[in-house]
């Protein structure tokens, strides 16, 4: 699993330089880039984390985790109890998705995922209680750094599409304009986070 820049994303940069509508946010962000950890469990409880909260408040509940569990494993994180987990600041429903993926990792992790397509990706993640499309899409991103993911149920991702497009007012409408991004939409994601947080999006 790759750690640190995709290996697709200076390639992707060049092509969406020339894109009038992102280019100008780009370029802005020269040098910097996704970064993965190349640790798919670990952005997995991160991403369990961050569903449906501010990043503000992902990253306290992060950090309170970390430093009772310390590195996030799934044995480290099994041998907690649910009551524990859940006093991090998790709900009892994402405590339960958390611990259920660690106690039984192997059917998580098992798949060689360079044989199988996006879209076989995301049907594995679904499939696992508490991984919703979202979930899967920022794994897909963050971990396995698949080049051309969009998440249409990011709230994040809608509104910076609808700032550039401003007549994109369904979904339908703003998947329309992200296909102008393909093969990069997930660098594309990444920019457009960067519109609206200076902090860049990482899980």
């Amino acid at each position: 699993m790759q750690k640190g820049k995709p290996h697709w994303w200076d390639e992707a940069n060049k092509f969406l330089l020339q894109d009038d509508l992102l280019g100008p946010i780009v370029k802005q962000h020269q040098g910097e880039s996704l970064v993965g950890k190349g640790d798919l469990f670990a952005t997995f409880v991160n991403s369990i984390v961050g569903q449906q909260i501010s990043v503000i408040a992902a990253d306290s509940i992060w950090n309170r985790l970390k430093e009772m569990v310390g590195e996030i494993t799934p044995k480290q994180v099994s041998s907690f109890t649910h009551a524990e987990i859940a006093a991090c600041g998790l709900t009892k429903s994402k405590a339960t998705y958390i611990l259920g993926v660690a106690q039984n990792p192997e059917a998580f992790l098992s798949p060689n995922w360079d044989e199988l397509t996006d879209s076989e990706i995301h049907k594995h993640f679904v499939s696992f209680k508490g991984i919703g499309p979202w979930t899967a899409e920022m794994l897909m991103m963050f971990s396995l750094m698949r080049p051309d993911v969009f998440s249409l149920g990011d709230i994040g991702l809608v509104k910076a599409v609808k700032i550039l497009v401003p007549e994109a007012e369904t979904k339908e409408q703003v998947l329309e304009v992200a296909d102008r991004w393909k093969p990069y939409r997930t660098a594309a994601c990444w920019y457009l986070w960067r519109m609206l947080d200076p902090v860049p999006v990482a899980y």
